[in-house]
C-alpha cells in the first residue's frame, strides 16, 4: 500500500478498512502518515470497522489478580516507581503462605487467571520459581498461571546457567501456562538506553517470545508509550510485534498503555501522552495488527473507565482483567483500581454492545 496523501486517499474510513481486510497491509511509512494526518474521527472509524469485522461487537474481559511476588529489582528502570533495592525497608519476597492466601482470595472472587510478575531479583534461585509454579498448580489446578515477563525469564536462566529454551521448558513442566508481554516498553534500543538501560535489549525480548511460542507457550505483547520514544519508534515497535507474529502466531493480544510518570526517575522529563494520543495509538495498532493479532486491549487502569470505553470504539475489543490487585501502576500514582462486573456491564451496555467473561486464551466462559 502506498499512501501519498491519506487525507485524500482514505478520508472515507470504510475504504481504509476494506483495503486492510483485503490483506493490503500497511507499511511503517503508511502508518506514520495516517497517524499524523488522518482526522481523529476517521482514524477511529476505520479502526472500529476493522474491529467489528474481525472480532464482532463482543467486549471481553478476564477475572484475574496481579500478584507481584517480589519488588526487589536490580534493573532499576527509570520509568518504574515500584522497584526497591534489596536493602530497602519495604523490600519483600512473598512467602508461600502469603502467595497461597492471595490466590485463594482471588479464586473465591471468581478469578480464572493469576498474573505473576516480580522484579529482576538476583537472590532468588531457579528452584524458587519452579516451586512457586508447582505449588500453585497443585493447590489451584483450575487457575491459569500467566507468569514471568521476558526480563524475568532471562534472569531465571542466568541464575541457573541454562539456555532460554531449557528455562522455559522447565518452567512449563512446573506449571507455567503463558507469558505476559512485560518488559517490552518500546522495542528499540535507543529508547531502552534512556528508560531501562539495565534491562534486556529488544532482540533478547524477541528471542524469549519466539522461543516460548516454539514450545507452544502463548504470550501477550505490550507497549508502554509516551516517554522517550519518537512516533517513528512507537510505530516501529508495533511492526516488530507484527513481524514476530507473522513468524510464530503465538501472541494472543496486544496491550498498549501510557507511561505513568509520578514517583519515577523520569517524572517531569517528558510530556505525558493524553487521551487523544492514546486513542490514536489504539486505532493505529488495530490498523497495523488487525490481520495478525485480533485482540487489542483497552487500558482502563491507566486511562480510566471513560477513555477505555471510547477506546472500544477506536479498535479495542477487550478490557483486560478486572484486576483484583495491581501494584506496579498504582505505585506511579494512578487511582483507577479494579473493575467490577457491574461496571463492565454498565460500560458496554452504554455502547449497545454485549460483554463476556473469557479465559486467558480468549475462550468465552460466560456472556452477559
Amino acid at each position: 500500500m502506498n499512501i501519498s496523501d491519506p487525507l485524500k486517499s482514505y478520508n472515507d474510513a470504510l475504504d481504509l478498512a476494506k483495503a486492510i481486510l483485503s490483506r493490503d497491509e500497511l507499511t511503517a511509512e503508511d502508518a506514520l502518515s495516517i497517524y499524523k494526518e488522518l482526522d481523529l474521527h476517521a482514524l477511529g472509524r476505520s479502526a472500529d470497522l476493522l474491529r467489528r469485522s474481525t472480532c464482532g461487537d463482543l467486549v471481553t474481559f478476564v477475572v484475574d489478580r496481579n500478584i507481584n511476588y517480589t519488588n526487589i529489582c536490580q534493573a532499576r528502570c527509570r520509568f518504574c516507581a515500584f522497584y526497591r533495592d534489596h536493602n530497602s525497608e519495604d523490600a519483600y519476597v512473598l512467602t508461600r503462605e502469603e502467595l497461597l492466601r492471595k490466590v485463594a482470595e482471588a479464586v473465591e472472587l471468581g478469578a480464572t487467571q493469576i498474573l505473576l510478575q516480580g522484579g529482576i531479583n538476583p537472590d532468588l534461585p531457579f528452584e524458587f520459581y519452579e516451586e512457586m509454579l508447582a505449588t500453585l498448580t497443585s493447590e489451584f489446578p483450575m487457575v491459569h498461571l500467566h507468569a514471568f515477563s521476558p526480563p524475568e525469564i532471562v534472569q531465571i536462566a542466568s541464575a541457573n546457567g541454562s539456555s532460554i529454551r531449557e528455562t522455559l521448558s522447565r518452567l512449563q513442566d512446573a506449571g507455567l501456562d503463558s507469558i505476559p508481554g512485560g518488559g517490552a516498553e518500546i522495542l528499540d534500543d535507543r529508547v531502552r538506553r534512556v528508560i531501562s538501560p539495565r534491562k534486556i535489549d529488544w532482540k533478547t525480548w524477541r528471542e524469549v517470545m519466539i522461543t516460548a511460542h516454539s514450545l507452544n507457550i502463548p504470550t501477550t505483547a505490550t507497549m508502554v508509550f509516551g516517554h522517550a520514544e519518537t512516533l517513528e519508534e512507537r510505530i516501529r515497535h508495533i511492526f516488530r510485534v507484527r513481524d514476530i507474529q507473522e513468524e510464530t502466531g503465538g501472541f494472543t493480544a496486544f496491550i498498549p498503555w501510557t507511561f505513568q510518570e509520578k514517583n519515577t526517575a523520569l517524572e517531569g522529563r517528558f510530556k505525558p501522552a493524553g487521551g487523544v494520543e492514546y486513542l490514536r495509538t489504539i486505532a493505529i495498532s488495530r490498523l497495523i495488527l488487525n490481520n495478525h493479532i485480533p485482540n487489542i486491549q483497552a487500558s482502563w487502569v491507566t486511562q480510566g473507565h471513560k477513555v477505555a470505553q471510547i477506546a472500544l470504539t477506536f479498535g479495542a475489543n477487550d478490557l483486560g482483567g478486572t484486576m483484583l490487585e495491581e501494584n506496579v501502576v498504582r505505585a506511579a500514582g494512578v487511582a483507577f483500581q479494579r473493575m467490577t462486573l457491574d461496571q463492565i456491564r454498565h460500560l458496554t451496555e452504554k455502547l449497545g454492545r454485549p460483554s463476556a467473561k473469557r479465559d486467558t486464551l480468549y475462550n468465552i466462559l460466560e456472556e452477559y
